[in-house]
């Protein structure tokens, strides 16, 4: 099957969204099918060889975070251009409701189109404002997934119908195993992988409760993994512990895992604002003692508080006490880890993506995916919405 895969995000920013397409990407590839995927990336940005560019993308608030996104005419005749000339059985989209390439690729193309919702979007008003303009691209889908029940319950909500229940997916076997990062063997380390200028990944939280814990647990080290502003993050933290926290800034695949091998509690202090939590199930395949936020999406993930443990979100004392208990205790510890092992196995891409394809093979065709004429309105949203990717 020849299958095109459309990104939201730029490629060169990681998230999420953008490493559940890598990874389906990849599965699919594995399991024999032809898969292009295209999305925003920088000019100097190192893409694989299955991904093409579509620009650049343009920093836009969005959902309580800051998503880089493309959308405008140039991105639209790339989005065209790719779809005419990858003759597509199946074209898979990321995010269509949002201004950006899914919903260009909605608009310039037909057939059989089958589209991933991730994003659980609340009470926005905005959103639902914009539905009606969009509403002439999503009809062309004949496919709906959510990674999500939060996501799934967006999408009933602000624009009907109903999607089948597929959730993001990991790569099991890529944490399974990894040897600990150097200097990080003695005493005891509480870990955090996001972006750590990002507020709703909750970090000023976990800073506040390790600054708690650091006061009367000596051999106490954070180790923070992610994009942000350094000096910010010291600054939040009294300076007699500024020598016990790593801070190791964008990190490679590789260290990513051997992050998670190295640290005796991995914690996730989101503030809310997410469907899944990929980030959950890559450090339970590596086996870690798993510490979050009692976010809905968190709870089902952890299976309400079986394969990690939980807090009150946001409350900084209650993570406090609850990294404690888990430090002074390895064996409790040793039985989320395993607990963990075991919850994380029906997330494997092994498994997921051929519940996908499943998907895709409800709304393959003989005639494959098409080029199609913008229509009107939606052309017009393209000049009205999105030029700025059109600047050099």
């Amino acid at each position: 099957m020849r299958i095109g895969i459309v990104c939201p995000y730029t490629w060169d920013v990681p998230g999420g969204v953008q490493v559940h397409i890598q990874d389906l990407a990849e599965a699919l590839m594995a399991d024999g099918h032809h898969v292009s995927v295209i999305s925003p990336a920088a000019e100097n940005a190192e893409l694989p060889p299955y991904v093409t560019s579509a620009g650049r993308a343009v920093p836009v608030p969005f959902n309580g975070s800051v998503a880089r996104m493309s959308f405008g005419f140039l991105s639209a005749n790339r989005v065209r251009r790719w779809v005419r000339e990858g003759r597509f059985d199946v074209l898979h989209v990321h995010e269509p409701a949002i201004p950006s390439l899914g919903l260009l690729a909605c608009w310039v193309a037909r057939g059989p189109i089958v589209a991933t919702f991730h994003a659980s979007y609340g009470n926005s008003r905005s959103f639902s404002v914009g539905v009606p303009v969009i509403m002439s691209a999503l009809e062309k889908i004949g496919g709906r997934i959510a990674v999500s029940d939060a996501a799934r319950k967006t999408l009933v909500e602000f624009m009907g119908g109903d999607a089948v229940l597929i959730p993001n997916g990991v790569t099991v076997s890529r944490y399974a195993e990894g040897e600990p990062l150097p200097g990080w063997d003695e005493g005891e380390v509480i870990g955090f992988l996001g972006r750590m200028d990002e507020p709703r990944k909750g970090l000023p939280v976990l800073l506040e409760a390790f600054a708690l814990l650091a006061a009367e647990r000596p051999a106490l080290r954070l180790l923070l993994a992610g994009p942000g502003d350094a000096d910010e993050v010291l600054g939040r933290v009294p300076a007699a512990f500024h020598d016990r926290i790593g801070l190791l800034g964008m990190v490679s695949e590789e260290d990513k895992v051997r992050a998670y091998h190295t640290v005796d509690v991995f914690c996730a202090p989101n503030l809310g604002g997410e469907s899944f939590g990929i980030v959950l199930t890559e450090a339970m395949s590596a086996g870690a003692a798993v510490l979050a936020s009692d976010i809905p999406a968190f709870r089902k993930v952890l299976d309400e508080g079986r394969a990690g443990a939980l807090f009150e979100t946001g409350d900084a004392a209650s993570l406090a006490r609850e990294a404690a208990a888990l430090l002074d205790d390895p064996g409790r510890r040793a039985r989320l880890s395993e607990e963990a092992r075991l919850a994380v196995r029906k997330y494997d891409w092994s498994t997921v993506a051929r519940d996908v394809l499943r998907v895709y093979e409800t709304v393959a065709s003989t005639a494959g995916v098409e080029e199609d004429a913008v229509p009107g309105a939606a052309g017009a949203a393209v000049g009205a919405v999105g030029e700025r990717d059109e600047t050099p």
